[in-house]
């Protein structure tokens, strides 16, 4: 009953759309004397290449038997054009807001003492 599944590979885009990558049937050979024990198969998918930005999405694997179904967690792929740079400016950020806090302290302090005298 189980020697024989289906293995497919899709992604699901932003759209929730689900695009099938690769798909093909196994039908494993069970040695004699080793009926009714439980075996884990590796299977691995290259998907190269990926052509564009629109490849971003989710990918699965999904294994069926007849009347079981099992998909993997998936894996987030986010695919970035050719030269990308990868723009953070939380660092500058901080400093400019660290050095306009510290003048502003400054100032209000000088404006303070000036209003004492």
């Amino acid at each position: 009953k189980y020697t024989k599944f289906s293995i497919s590979y899709y992604w699901i885009n932003s759209l929730l759309q689900k695009t099938i990558i690769y798909s093909r049937v196994e039908n494993i050979a069970i040695p004699s004397g080793e009926e009714n024990k439980t075996a884990a198969l590796s299977y691995d998918h290259r998907i190269m290449p990926l052509e564009n930005t629109s490849s971003t999405g989710t990918y699965y694997c999904e294994v069926k038997w007849n009347d079981i179904k099992k998909m993997g967690k998936g894996v987030f792929v986010l695919i970035r054009d050719t030269g990308y740079i990868n723009t953070s400016y939380s660092w500058e950020i901080l400093v400019t807001l660290t050095v306009l806090l510290a003048v502003l302290s400054i100032t209000a302090t000088a404006l303070l003492l000036w209003k004492r005298k």
